[in-house]
């Protein structure tokens, strides 16, 4: 079946697909994880397998070409008219990196939503990418930057560097400093250290916004993959995030670790969002952004092994295992941060990303083989976001991230 949807993958894409010499493909596992990292019992060669199966479905949903010859995009479909989005885009980068060897197209890939990004600036910060467009490739709301689409291309230009190296038609070590550029000047508030919503939020616009930070956007192991990388002391941004965390979850969430999807008053006295503060009702508590927190903290402490990314990961863990009996099914879409839930349902963008966190649990061995054989045999979602982050997930657990 797989060399099936292989096929019509190309077919549907177009593309004669050649293969491209990489360093570190796919399942060579070559970033050792930190030696108190948890892997999943199935073992190496089974979560790899489940993996790339699961790759070769997500492609064929969700990867598309451009609107000139040369681009791709990822069809995200949100709402609001946005069929594509920057958070998608810096996934798929993210997914093309790292499925180098499996995927022959990886490259190419790669190299066009790059090129679909770079038609797409921001108004505010050019070297920054407007953060949604229409089916036509149009840019609409707003034509500025959301910021976890902008820390992820960074990366994944980053990655690309190392993956394939950079004396081909697009130089990824200088895009990458590029971007990494925009992101200090356009992207984290000077004065805090702390990424902010977009290049759109300033202080002579609304200072609210201006000192106000979204959980989604705290890529621990990006910032530290950062570090060296420009004259930006990413050092100090990632300490920031991690006190702001120790913060958020000893003051309103000792009992559960939850962060909120917005943080206000990042200057003085930092606390929960208020309802509607940018999205939704629950802006204040862990919802739709907050739930990638675990996936975000998680493969920063599986990998680096850092003392406060690791207690605040398992912090999480320990409560959502006891919370649900150490049964998936009974993980539900969204918390208040005091553990109570706000949906019924189980969601696969709630689920999934407690796997990461599961690896920095000592105790959760059991708890993260349920998890991951739960997310293995769900099929696809036909939801992009719950997709893309179970297969963000299942890269992290499986061992195949990369970093710089």
């Amino acid at each position: 079946m797989k060399s099936i949807m292989q096929g019509v993958a190309l077919v549907f894409l177009g593309i004669a697909g050649a293969a491209h010499a990489q360093n570190h493909p796919f399942g060579s596992h070559h970033q050792p994880y930190h030696s108190s990292t948890l892997s999943v019992s199935a073992g190496t060669a089974a979560a790899d397998s489940a993996t790339s199966d699961f790759y070769w479905k997500w492609k064929i949903r969700y990867v598309e070409a451009g609107c000139q010859p040369d681009e791709y995009r990822i069809r995200a479909s949100t709402g609001d008219g946005a069929y594509v989005v920057s958070e998608g885009q810096g996934y798929g980068m993210l997914i093309a990196v790292m499925m180098a060897g499996q995927d022959p197209q990886a490259r190419e890939i790669f190299d066009g939503l790059h090129r679909y990004n770079r038609r797409h600036p921001s108004q505010n910060n050019p070297d920054l990418v407007a953060w949604a467009q229409d089916v036509n490739c149009r840019d609409i709301l707003d034509h500025d930057s959301a910021t976890d689409g902008d820390l992820d291309i960074a990366y994944a230009l980053l990655l690309a560097h190392k993956q394939w190296g950079s004396s081909g038609s697009i130089n990824y070590a200088s895009e990458a400093t590029r971007v990494l550029n925009a992101i200090a000047k356009s992207n984290v508030n000077p004065t805090t250290r702390l990424v902010n919503l977009g290049d759109w939020a300033m202080l002579q616009d609304d200072p609210a916004y201006y000192y106000a930070t979204r959980s989604s956007d705290w890529m621990l192991g990006h910032f530290r993959g950062f570090i060296g990388h420009t004259s930006t002391d990413w050092s100090r941004v990632l300490s920031a995030h991690q006190t702001l965390i120790e913060t958020m979850q000893t003051k309103y969430a000792s009992s559960t670790g939850l962060v909120p999807d917005f943080i206000v008053n990042t200057h003085t006295t930092p606390k929960p969002a208020s309802a509607n503060f940018l999205e939704a009702p629950h802006d204040g508590r862990y919802s739709w952004n907050a739930s990638r927190v675990p996936w975000r903290l998680g493969i920063d402490a599986a990998i680096s092994g850092d003392t406060r990314s690791r207690n605040a990961a398992s912090m999480i863990s320990r409560w959502i295992r006891g919370k649900t009996g150490g049964k998936p099914n009974n993980i539900r879409a969204g918390y208040y941060l005091d553990g109570r839930q706000i949906e019924s349902y189980n969601d696969m963008v709630f689920m999934a990303p407690f796997a990461v966190a599961a690896t920095t649990d000592a105790g959760g061995q059991a708890w993260l083989d349920s998890l991951w054989n739960q997310i293995v045999s769900t099929g696809p979602t036909e939801d992009y976001y719950g997709d893309t982050l179970k297969l963000l997930v299942m890269l992290s657990v499986s061992r195949n991230w990369m970093t710089p």
